[in-house]
């Protein structure tokens, strides 16, 4: 290995920024150089997506930019598109400029994962997935969207179509922004449009298992399904999602059809596509083969944790269990990774990690939850506000915790904000339109794609 090893970091999320940021605070100055790899600039705390695209939080703040907290760190924006760790090799797509390789001595790769979709007619064309912070903005400015153009027709059809909202997904995801944004949309109705009222609204949640939040035993589920049905929302289970058309029309397994302007797609996860472009050994499921110590099994300064990684879990008895892929484990592993680089670079043995699963905590509106931790089992109040104490213990650096604590102290104090801003979905348009005619008030009019994904006015 050479004098100063280079220490590439492929992923800038949970794993990846907690690796190197324990990484660049436990090895001296000139010990080691911390390249760290990611497509965007900052990581994401998942977690408060639903929060932000329901404004609870400012969307700013549920992201953790990584050049400022990983000063002694190089931050490459790009994406890594293949690899030879025998080779010791990454191959770099910049998002300005050509490729380039990038030598390395030691791998961690936690390029996390992607949106798991099925091959179902329609879903490319209107699904709208919920995986980052770009995604939580566009579905929030979507779904007030669709309340404008409801309170803004007299044709039954087109508001009916307009505020019947799809979420296919009853993971802890789908069930969070499920049970968010109905309680956006709700305030909003009570108090901004005096046409419309929340019974017109159609919320629909469609899981293809027999229940929903896998997460927590079955009676919390129970208990989950009945609040929100109680909240006049239809929660079907069993059901599978088998088409969209051009015209919105929503086909279910169940034989069900209706037409819906809004289908947000949670329905799991995959490793990232990039492993396959890897000599990296991969499960059946695509997922890198992993030793209890986070070590890629058979090859030597290669690490990995996350949802791409097939931890052995020490805590059960079950032959080839393995950690959940969530942000509880992802975050202690991460941890237990950058201890055990530590340890190889100074010739020691690593550590194998452990950890218990503590349970789950989820969101379902303001003033509502539920958590199953340690087999305690909390609901309402209580859960909602355990899930949100945990989560901003979680998020990184004091900066961020002290902005979310500040977004919640604030939405205590004033009203909820349900600002329209249309021009956030196409900001250009208006300006294209002024240099193509000389008018600005001359505009083309919006697609019909345009106006069933995003409306005349949208919000922030």
């Amino acid at each position: 290995m050479a004098q100063r090893p280079v220490v590439l970091v492929v992923g800038g999320g949970y794993v990846g920024l907690y690796t190197a940021l324990r990484l660049q605070k436990k090895l001296s100055r000139g010990r080691a150089e911390i390249v760290v790899v990611d497509p965007q600039p900052h990581m994401t705390y998942q977690p408060f997506l639903p929060e932000a695209a329901a404004g609870s939080v400012e969307p700013r703040h549920v992201v953790v930019p990584l050049r400022r907290t990983l000063p002694r760190c190089r931050v490459v924006t790009g994406a890594v598109t293949a690899l030879s760790h025998a080779e010791r090799r990454a191959r770099v797509a910049p998002i300005v400029g050509q490729p380039f390789d990038l030598s390395y001595d030691v791998l961690v790769m936690a390029a996390g994962s992607v949106a798991r979709t099925l091959p179902i007619p329609g879903l490319a064309e209107h699904g709208i997935g919920f995986k980052n912070v770009g995604e939580a903005i566009y579905l929030r400015n979507h779904v007030l969207a669709r309340l404008d153009a409801a309170s803004s027709t007299d044709d039954p059809a087109v508001r009916r179509r307009a505020l019947t909202f799809t979420f296919v997904g009853g993971g802890y995801a789908g069930v969070e922004a499920f049970a968010e944004l109905e309680d956006m949309a709700r305030y909003a109705v009570t108090h901004y449009y005096p046409r419309l009222s929340p019974a017109d609204m159609r919320w629909v949640l469609v899981e293809a298992m027999g229940r929903i939040l896998p997460e927590v035993d079955l009676d919390m589920a129970a208990w989950t399904v009945k609040q929100l049905t109680a909240r006049g929302m239809d929660v079907r289970l069993n059901t599978r999602l088998e088409s969209i058309s051009d015209a919105g029309l929503v086909r279910l397994s169940d034989g069900e059809e209706f037409a819906s302007d809004t289908l947000v797609w949670t329905a799991g996860t995959k490793p990232n596509p990039v492993l396959a472009e890897t000599d990296l050994p991969l499960d059946e499921r695509g997922r890198i083969v992993c030793e209890p110590t986070l070590q890629v099994r058979g090859l030597p300064d290669a690490w990995s944790a996350g949802d791409l990684a097939a931890v052995p879990d020490l805590t059960k008895d079950e032959p080839g269990a393995t950690t959940a892929p969530n942000a509880q484990h992802a975050v202690r592993q991460a941890r237990r990774l950058a201890d055990n680089i530590v340890l190889s670079l100074n010739g020691e043995e690593p550590v194998p990690y452990r950890h218990q699963y503590a349970g789950s905590v989820a969101s379902l509106g303001l003033h509502k939850g539920v958590a199953q931790v340690y087999g305690v089992k909390l609901k309402g109040w209580p859960a909602w506000f355990m899930h949100r104490t945990y989560h901003v213990s979680r998020v990184p650096t004091f900066n961020r915790k002290a902005r979310v604590v500040a977004d919640w102290t604030l939405a205590a104090v004033f009203r909820r904000e349900v600002i329209s801003l249309g021009q956030l979905q196409d900001p250009r348009r208006e300006f294209v339109a002024a240099a193509n005619t000389g008018r600005a008030g001359q505009l083309p009019p919006p697609s019909p794609a345009d106006r069933a994904q995003s409306g005349t006015a949208q919000a922030s």
